[in-house]
């Protein structure tokens, strides 16, 4: 009998230690931006309004971390209203056929102190890529107003629109091919 009751506290100690915490980004204190350099001498950026993340996590660290995130492709916006609905249009985004941007990730590896690589499927204009990130994860602490648990990140990377078919009649000294992603969040469980 001693060792049934050994074994089941060992189990439950052991499922304890490995269940997933379950984390949602916190809207007002995350932000998902983008970068293109227009005909090589300026910086124009912008973000997305509306986006959600969720990450799944066992180990203290986030070493095991999955990362999830839907962004409404409609939410962009430059703070210029007419190139917002020119990005919304089928010469770029074509919001109305795809709605969603979607990133989920396959893996994570150390990248040096709380830093890691993640990559992951990247699916925008209806086209599904791999891609590979820069993960800094900036600690958890326990946010005084609400008392719970919340986690910092920030994701970086460069991707390219001609990867994704986004902007094909915009040749590259007008726009650069190249994306700079930079994502800000704080997440609570």
């Amino acid at each position: 009998m001693k060792k049934i009751l050994f074994l089941a506290a060992a189990v439950v100690s052991l499922v304890a230690f490995t269940t997933p915490s379950n984390w949602n980004n916190d809207a007002a204190h995350s932000k998902l931006t983008f970068t293109v350099t227009h005909l090589g001498i300026s910086d124009i950026s912008g973000l997305f309004k509306n986006f959600d993340v969720k990450v799944a996590n066992s180990k203290d660290d986030f070493s095991d971390a999955v990362f999830e995130l839907s962004a409404d492709v409609a939410s962009v916006n430059t703070e210029v209203e007419m190139r917002d609905n020119h990005l919304k249009s089928a010469d770029f985004f074509d919001a109305e056929k795809y709605p969603k941007l979607t990133f989920k990730s396959t893996g994570i590896k150390p990248a040096g102190k709380n830093q890691y690589k993640l990559t992951g499927n990247l699916t925008l204009h209806g086209i599904t890529k791999p891609v590979t990130m820069d993960l800094l994860y900036r600690g958890t602490v326990e946010n005084p107003m609400s008392k719970k648990p919340t986690s910092g990140f920030q994701v970086t990377g460069t991707i390219k629109r001609s990867d994704f078919g986004i902007g094909e009649k915009f040749p590259a000294p007008m726009i650069s091919d190249e994306v700079r992603i930079k994502a800000d969040g704080e997440f609570t469980k």
